[in-house]
């Protein structure tokens, strides 16, 4: 009997954290959750749109100035140069696996296909920093340009209630702040109008996109001819001693902090299941997006620096304050009116994505099953909305934007490194699967991206790897003490 019991011990199954999802399997339950009605209406003019909508947000309208002011000087034109090279060789990853695995979960349901469940896990954690994260980032530039708007009507809210509670007192002379308010209450707001099923449009989108990018055109266009070419001089400081503070150095240290204003290209691989024809039309939205997008940043950072000096940046609203200095009124308040705007669909966006998510891991096993509930009535996973609201809402009001920008920043790099990792592991393990997209030079295409997220996050500084490494310890010890022992794959 002893014998019979040692037997059974030794041939117990293992848990396999490294089981796999079958593309087949992902599309079957793509098709089944959308019940056969998915209404398919989305071209390649708006995902491309939906791109830069995505893209364009706090990072041209508010890192700009940080960086240059902080780290680069007129030198963030290279930072943001650099920072887009390096989202290419992502972007054409990205559009590989999305022509390959056409549906809803970005790089969650991608990293499940091809290197399993625990890095789909650690993707999925490090998309909690790029979604939730990246709305409270968004959310402390919306505050700064609203404030801008109350000011020029001549009201001016207490600074210690706009002015987050970890904050750099010394910052802009701000003194010591308690919580933004405006930057919760606008976290709070969107997450009601999520929770009772409010969801932009396509076409709503298109407009407000166009709203952005004319005010974008407006600020490069008018600017122009306000630009001091003695506020480029020198084009990048000399470096003040230290690692990151001006110099070569700042400008990879800008580099890796203005990542964060691309994040959005990849929002266009969550529109999948809705594309006419997302094996063409996906990669072209990525792609596009992208590269329009690099080249209004460059545009608007040479101009921001060029109309007033670099150390005036240091603000939360950089782009209205250049605009301010040419003195010409209406456009500075087109900027700041067209920043909230933008802005705000960009929070809209980036919580909608997090309980997007949130759903796919709940309904995999790996998060608790109210992630994945539905409300009754309005038919959204409204609780799941409602705790990433509070929690968003919380870190708006709490941490500066330099704290804020740079988690995300490091959080995103490390997924997108395994993004391109899993175009390398698919080729090999499935060489035979149909492409519509093969992105060029594999392997030497994802290796340089892995490579450039690498370089990128070398740049931040140690607190921000830190406070990474917290963040990972604790997602792994949520993983093997639950995700793992409910997961529905393994």
């Amino acid at each position: 009997m002893a014998e019979d019991t040692t037997t059974i011990r030794t041939t117990a199954p293992k848990r396999n954290y490294f089981a796999r999802k079958s593309v087949d399997d992902i599309l079957a339950e793509s098709d089944r959750q959308e019940g056969g009605r998915l209404h398919r209406a989305l071209g390649p003019v708006s995902l491309t749109a939906l791109g830069i909508g995505g893209i364009i947000g706090a990072g041209i309208f508010v890192l700009t100035g940080t960086v240059a002011a902080k780290f680069a000087g007129p030198g963030v034109v290279i930072s943001f140069a650099l920072s887009g090279v390096a989202c290419a060789f992502v972007a054409l990853c990205y559009a590989e696996l999305s022509s390959l695995i056409p549906v809803s979960g970005s790089a969650y349901t991608y990293t499940y296909a091809t290197l399993g469940e625990l890095f789909a896990w650690i993707i999925g954690w490090d998309l909690v920093l790029e979604y939730g994260l990246g709305a409270a980032t968004v959310a402390v530039g919306w505050s700064g340009y609203f404030n801008r708007v109350l000011h020029g009507f001549g009201v001016d809210l207490p600074s210690q209630w706009t002015t987050a509670f970890f904050s750099d007192p010394n910052h802009a002379g701000s003194g010591h702040g308690l919580f933004n308010i405006p930057a919760a209450l606008v976290i709070l707001g969107l997450t009601a109008l999520l929770a009772r099923g409010t969801r932009e449009s396509s076409l709503f989108n298109n407009i407000i996109v166009l709203v952005k990018v004319t005010v974008v055109l407006i600020v490069i266009v008018f600017g122009v001819s306000h630009v001091d070419i003695a506020n480029w001089t020198p084009f990048v400081p000399e470096n003040a001693g230290e690692f990151g503070h001006y110099g070569w150095s700042g400008v990879l240290r800008g580099a890796s902090v203005v990542f964060f204003s691309y994040i959005g290209f990849d929002a266009v691989s969550t529109a999948a299941q809705e594309a006419r024809l997302p094996q063409r039309d996906v990669p072209i939205g990525i792609i596009a997006s992208l590269a329009i997008c690099t080249v209004l940043f460059i545009g608007v950072a040479a101009v921001a620096t060029g109309v007033i000096p670099y150390a005036k940046l240091n603000v939360p609203d950089p782009i209205a304050v250049a605009m301010d200095a040419t003195g010409i009124g209406w456009i500075a308040w087109a900027v700041k009116l067209g920043a909230l705007a933008g802005l705000t669909t960009v929070i809209l966006a980036l919580l909608f994505g997090q309980t997007r998510v949130f759903y796919a891991m709940a309904h995999d096993g790996l998060l608790p099953p109210i992630f994945a509930r539905l409300h009754a009535t309005w038919r959204t996973p409204a609780i799941s909305q409602t705790v990433v609201g509070v929690l968003v809402a919380l870190a708006a009001g709490l941490f500066p934007i330099e704290i804020l920008d740079e988690m995300v920043s490091i959080g995103t790099l490390s997924a997108f490194a395994l993004v391109c990792g899993a175009v390398i592991h698919l080729r090999r393990s499935s060489p035979d699967l149909h492409r519509p997209f093969r992105a060029p030079g594999i392997p030497w295409v994802p290796i340089v991206g892995i490579l450039s997220c690498f370089a990128l996050m070398a740049a931040l500084p140690i607190e921000t790897w830190i406070r990474l490494f917290v963040w990972m310890g604790a997602g792994l010890l949520f993983y093997f003490f639950y995700g793992s022992r409910h997961a529905k794959h393994g």
